[in-house]
């Protein structure tokens, strides 16, 4: 008998261990739950920022204050991740969601009920705390299920979920700020947030590796779910036909867990083998968010729009980031097994920095242009239908280039999804509240054409990381594997 760690090919009689015992159908549920569950970091940031001019008159407080509030959910939406993920990584998927969303559903019940502006403060960065965190547990959830050849087209199904309400949100929260109030918008969430906890206690299975395995092991305590029971009972049965071809042999359980590392994000950022692709992401990612977050504020300045004309102006976003990430994630597939299928070298040396990141230039080009469009076409206040246009394909690029580089990250620490993503998100989620905070007093300085013309400049020349990235994070890669293969052999001795 042959064993190898979870996550590898083990046979036992020469008969092959899929990689997951989930079917097709059953990754595609997984997938959607966890892409739901992804929503409510944005749906909690999107559904909010119709509502910020109205916030500030009620808190009587100014539109720069309630952009502060922005800001301190995004710095928590970098940091909260950290600690969840390394949580996530050792605990289980399960258990920290359902943590997680208590907070979640705590924090909005609090905002609800918010009458002063220090409240707001607070309890947005307990709600970001809450909600964050999903979009790391979810992309640990696509990797423990999904092999690299499927992986790009399931992660671009899964920020497609999660990137949603970037199209909804604003609407929602256009609608309960002009009709019910802006306190409406969080009972809302409240509502939702439990409805769906109590969905995904009932549904979702444990899939970290180091736990279930290829998902035939089972799990324990909250850990534990219907469905999972069900498939270990089809299992048991023999009834193999909808996975695999070959009878399905459980894997084996690692020997022992590891402790939850909190620095593992951190140490992901600082070991400069991805270093780089985050630096460059976090850039493009902090340009579209400024752009998202003062278009509220200038478009009721330029245009006299009210609130619910607001949300709707953010449609043309988030379809094209709903776009962006499909297409994105399908073409990713069939670059990388068309290049995997070309590729005649030894497996050790596949180009991976180049059949994930090479379509970057391409969305980072594209963000570049329509993000200058869209300042100086604010700042001359032409027709507002040109900037709504300009904001589909800052959606479309952007999102493009946070799939790609997702599943690269994902793909290159295939055991710490969620902390990798963490790490991915620590960045991009701090730089982005730096941007946001400086957004609006920086137009009031310089204008708004010239505000976004020093955003493209700045995004310019982070495609220089990309290059450092192609040339010196593949040397620490592969380094990082040969390490980790020999000393996985010395185990076995």
């Amino acid at each position: 008998m042959e064993k190898t760690s979870p996550g590898q090919t083990e046979t036992v009689s020469a008969v092959p261990v899929p990689y997951s015992i989930f079917t097709l159908r059953q990754k595609a549920l997984i997938v959607t739950i966890v892409s739901v569950a992804a929503t409510f970091s944005g749906f909690s940031s999107n559904i909010y920022f119709p509502a910020i001019p109205t916030i500030a008159i009620d808190l009587s407080v100014s539109p720069e204050l309630i952009n502060l509030t922005v800001t301190s959910y995004l710095i928590f939406q970098g940091l909260s991740p950290s600690i969840w993920g390394a949580v996530a990584d050792v605990h289980g998927r399960r258990v920290t969601y359902i943590i997680t969303f208590i907070v979640y559903i705590g924090a909005c019940i609090g905002l609800a009920e918010t009458k002063h502006y220090y409240q707001l403060v607070i309890l947005r960065c307990l709600q970001s705390t809450g909600s964050a965190s999903t979009i790391a547990i979810g992309a640990g959830v696509v990797g423990d299920i999904t092999r690299r050849e499927e992986r790009g087209g399931y992660m671009g199904i899964y920020q497609a979920g999660l990137l949603s309400p970037v199209a909804v949100g604003p609407i929602i929260g256009g609608v309960f700020s002009q009709t019910l109030g802006w306190k409406a918008i969080f009972w809302f969430l409240t509502i939702f947030g439990g409805c769906f906890l109590l969905f995904l206690f009932l549904i979702l299975p444990e899939t970290l590796r180091s736990l279930v395995g290829n998902g035939s092991l089972p799990a324990k305590g909250l850990a534990n779910s219907p469905l999972a029971y069900f498939q270990r009972r089809r299992l048991n049965r023999g009834d193999t036909s909808s996975a695999s071809e070959t009878p399905v042999v459980p894997s084996q359980r690692p020997s022992q867990k590891l402790p939850v590392n909190f620095l593992g994000p951190l140490q992901i950022i600082f070991g400069f083998e991805v270093t780089y692709i985050i630096l460059f992401l976090g850039i493009g990612y902090t340009a579209w968010q400024v752009v998202i977050t003062v278009m509220s504020t200038l478009f009721k300045k330029t245009y006299g729009l009210t609130d619910l004309q607001i949300g709707l102006t953010f449609i043309s976003n988030g379809v094209g980031c709903i776009v962006g990430t499909l297409t994105t994630g399908r073409f990713l597939d069939w670059d990388y097994r068309r290049i995997k299928e070309n590729y005649t070298g030894p497996p050790e040396d596949f180009p991976l920095e180049y059949a994930r990141l090479r379509t970057v230039w391409l969305w980072s080009g594209l963000e570049c242009a329509t993000t200058l469009i869209f300042g100086w076409t604010l700042n001359y206040h032409v027709h507002i239908s040109v900037p709504i246009i300009c904001t589909f394909f800052v959606g479309w690029s952007a999102t493009s280039v946070i799939s790609a580089t997702t599943t690269y990250m994902v793909d290159v620490f295939p055991k710490q999804g969620a902390s990798a993503t963490a790490a991915l998100n620590l960045v991009r989620c701090l730089m982005a509240a730096g941007g946001t905070a400086a957004a609006l007093p920086i137009v009031n300085a310089i204008g708004v054409g010239w505000t976004f013309t020093l955003v493209v400049g700045l995004m310019l020349g982070s495609l220089g990381l990309v290059v450092v990235q192609l040339q010196y994070g593949v040397k620490r890669r592969r380094r990082r594997e040969r390490r980790e293969k020999e000393e996985a052999e010395e185990a076995k001795e």
